[in-house]
């Protein structure tokens, strides 16, 4: 039977206490396809070997990274983030009975060879999610790369929300962002010419009909370098700031391909455009009319708007690219530690006249009690991290410890919010290792407070990665001395290709804030503004 929404029902006439063992399996593709998969994945399999076995599966991905040295609940609460990270995306290839790889495309109906992933929605997972994949399981990572090409040679366009086909939901054009992350830090097998040309072709306009899907708005930014605040397109300041890193990795990723100088320059200027949002009055950024006159009257706690799923507060900070920049604009790094600590310090008001009753975001910031932090949606999961960039390490080291302890646990109502395809998740384990990808594109990890005494990591290319924090504890969240392979190191980051080469990497913890150890400026992760 075919149709819209058509589904089955199957019912067995059994007696109490009687059990039924059924196998299923499904294919997007036929059901001689989905017999197939029957055959290969579970055959004659009973129910208790199919349950051990996958259950191996997942013990053998979980033990690639191997943790002691913390409580019971800290125990369980990072396996079970390491297990939602790993849950997504999803697969939407199928091995036919020559076992080759084949799918269904959701694109144009045709069944096609090669990779195709689905259910995911970039505007959360580039963050984390993705640059995760780039540390542990680039070989994946390399073939989810070529289920965009596949996508984009199917579609026309590159998914930002895959469910299965494009999916009219959130903003930005952050597969730019997870492409240009994969490629830099090595992967391959997939065509990086095919993508570039997906990125430009994003860059320059949307899809006809699903706004989400290239830049909505992209005349207006490529022209004047914002979207208007009064020309109709919601979410206008959090699309030109999400476009401006977007515009940053394609920059990266020209520089990286040789591509003409002038395409570079084009896409690195763009990557200012968050310049002209920031409203200097006010001190945030803030919604701009096209005649170039700031949003008035302005409310920096009202969410949505010119702004996706928070407020000023919570998007002024999204410019991963160029801290530094963000830093000269607010004046310095004592007026930007300033803001920062505000966050924290106000009360978690709120203004939702623009939805018309406070989104559950908004009912989890107030629930968290941190000020206006709202770690229970991504835009500022990013944002504790940032004192590392203006001299004041020590400060992320203590709120970074507060988060883990505070808004996670292993029990059920032990998250803070929005899993999101595994970003909330991604956060606490990148978190918890002791680093963390501000700024997918740029190499580097921002450098936290690790939560285990003794972290193994079984890197994919056979390296182990050893983490260890003498003296951790509760008490002992500040980092006093850092040491990779025994060689100190002083500033707030660290080198992706280092990681990848294993090793040792040595914290030493104290219960004292170190104020002399990161605080130079040399000491802060990449901006634009200082190439480093």
């Amino acid at each position: 039977q075919q149709g819209e929404h058509v589904g089955a029902v199957v019912g067995f006439k059994t007696k109490r206490g009687e059990q039924v063992h059924v196998k299923v399996a499904s294919s997007f593709i036929s059901p001689e396809q989905a017999m197939i998969n029957l055959n290969r994945e579970i055959a004659d399999k009973g129910f208790d070997q199919v349950c051990d076995e996958a259950r191996e599966v997942w013990n053998r991905e979980l033990s690639r990274i191997k943790v002691s040295g913390g409580s019971k609940e800290q125990v369980r609460t990072f396996y079970s983030c390491l297990y939602r990270t790993l849950l997504f995306p999803r697969k939407f290839y199928e091995l036919d009975k020559d076992n080759m790889i084949i799918h269904y495309s959701p694109y144009n109906g045709e069944v096609l060879p090669g990779y195709m992933f689905t259910d995911n929605g970039f505007w959360d997972t580039f963050r984390a999610v993705f640059p995760f994949f780039n540390f542990m399981y680039p070989d994946l990572n390399a073939n989810i790369m070529e289920g965009l090409v596949n996508t984009f040679m199917e579609s026309g366009w590159l998914p930002e929300w895959a469910s299965p086909g494009h999916r009219s939901c959130m903003i930005g054009s952050n597969s730019a962002s997870i492409i240009t992350d994969a490629y830099l830090k090595g992967a391959r097998g997939f065509d990086i010419e095919i993508l570039y040309d997906a990125l430009i072709k994003n860059s320059n306009g949307h899809h006809p009909q699903i706004h989400s899907v290239g830049r909505y708005g992209a005349d207006y930014y490529n022209s004047l370098g914002f979207i208007p605040y009064n020309v109709g397109i919601n979410e206008n300041t959090a699309r030109t700031l999400e476009y401006a890193y977007a515009d940053f990795c394609i920059s990266k990723l020209a520089e990286a391909l040789g591509k003409p100088q002038e395409e570079i320059d084009l896409y690195a200027n763009r990557a200012k455009n968050y310049l002209n949002v920031y409203d200097k009055e006010s001190g945030w950024m803030c919604g701009r009319n096209e005649d170039g006159s700031f949003q008035r009257p302005f409310n920096p706690l009202k969410w949505g708007d010119a702004f996706t799923e928070g407020n000023s507060l919570h998007y002024t900070w999204s410019v991963f690219h160029d801290i530094q920049g963000l830093i000269d604009l607010m004046g310095g790094n004592q007026q930007f530690v300033n803001k920062l600590d505000t966050i924290f310090t106000m009360p978690p008001h709120f203004d939702c006249s623009y939805y018309g009753f406070p989104i559950h975001e908004i009912r989890e910031m107030q629930i968290m009690n941190m000020g206006n932090y709202a770690h229970g949606n991504q835009p500022i999961q990013h944002m504790i991290y940032l004192y590392n960039y203006a001299g004041q390490p020590w400060k992320a080291q203590q709120k970074l410890r507060l988060v883990m302890d505070k808004l996670y646990s292993p029990y059920p109502d032990g998250y803070c919010g929005d899993e999101d395809n595994g970003q909330t998740s991604a956060w606490y384990v990148f978190s918890a290792m002791g680093f963390y990808p501000v700024c997918p594109g740029s190499n580097q990890y921002v450098i936290g407070a690790p939560l285990f005494k003794n972290i193994r990591i079984d890197l994919q290319n056979n390296n182990t990665l050893e983490i260890c924090a003498e003296n951790n504890s509760a008490e002992n969240i500040y980092v006093s001395d850092l040491k990779h392979n025994g060689k100190t190191i002083h500033v707030n980051f660290l080198d992706h290709k280092d990681l990848m080469n294993g090793g040792k990497l040595e914290f030493t913890m104290t219960d004292t804030p170190i104020q002399g150890r990161g605080t130079a400026k040399e000491s802060a992760p990449f901006s634009m503004s200082n190439k480093k």
